[in-house]
């Protein structure tokens, strides 16, 4: 880069308060949170992200200098919103993936299920295979729940994301049933939330400890299995 296309030292101290200020939004925004995937901690999120990588850049071309701290970047991948501007419906599109880790546990807790069903033995064959043992627990629990307590079912989490996407009216019933995903325009994508491993990994490698992948928790035997709701 030439010396006419360098950043001034005020454009670089200009970036640099813009990231401070970001931080006391993201802080006020974190401190406000209203749950679990609130969108203002979510667009404050972003607005940091952009604020540091903006900061990152400048102060490199101005200083041959970089920054000790690496956020996530925002949707790249994503094209800027085009949906409409006061959306009448929306869709929530949400993917979990898993690891069956403790197949044994997995088999335990849909017997049980089973056996709370059907007291006189009918249906227990579905619970002899794992792919068996997973109908009867996502049959019998929400999504939700199965995540919140995915240990308890012999199961590890892996990455998730959830997807809000823009309508301009709700769907014709069973229109899309048959193939939920296929007609996704990027362009009517709300917002995005993602959990994945890859975070935790490049934390890992700066010194960081993620204690909510690393509980202990004791899975030898059937004996420590929580009793599950049967009257539900």
């Amino acid at each position: 880069m030439s010396d006419a296309a360098q950043p001034t030292a005020a454009e670089v101290r200009a970036a640099a308060e813009a990231v401070k200020t970001a931080l006391d939004r993201h802080l006020a925004a974190v401190e406000r949170r209203s749950g679990e995937d609130d969108p203002a901690v979510y667009e404050a999120f972003n607005q940091l992200a952009a604020a540091a990588e903006a900061y990152d850049e400048l102060l490199y071309d101005r200083y041959d200098e970089v920054t000790p701290f690496e956020i996530p970047g925002t949707d790249e991948s994503l094209p800027p919103y085009a949906g409409p501007e006061e959306p009448n419906a929306l869709s929530v599109l949400i993917r979990r993936d898993y690891a069956v880790v403790e197949p044994q546990r997995l088999l335990a807790q849909a017997e049980r299920v089973e056996a709370a069903e059907y007291e006189d033995g009918a249906g227990a064959d579905a619970t002899g295979t794992v792919h068996g043992a997973l109908g009867v627990l996502f049959g019998e629990f929400e999504p939700d729940e199965i995540a919140s307590r995915h240990k308890e079912f012999g199961l590890e989490e892996g990455d998730s994301t959830l997807w809000v996407t823009a309508a301009d009216e709700p769907a014709d019933p069973g229109e899309w049933l048959e193939a939920p995903f296929e007609q996704i325009d990027p362009q009517r994508v709300v917002c995005r939330f993602d959990v994945s491993a890859v975070f935790d990994d490049e934390d890992a490698e700066d010194g960081a400890e993620d204690d909510d992948l690393e509980d202990d928790l004791d899975l030898d035997g059937d004996e420590d299995l929580e009793p599950l709701d049967a009257d539900r």
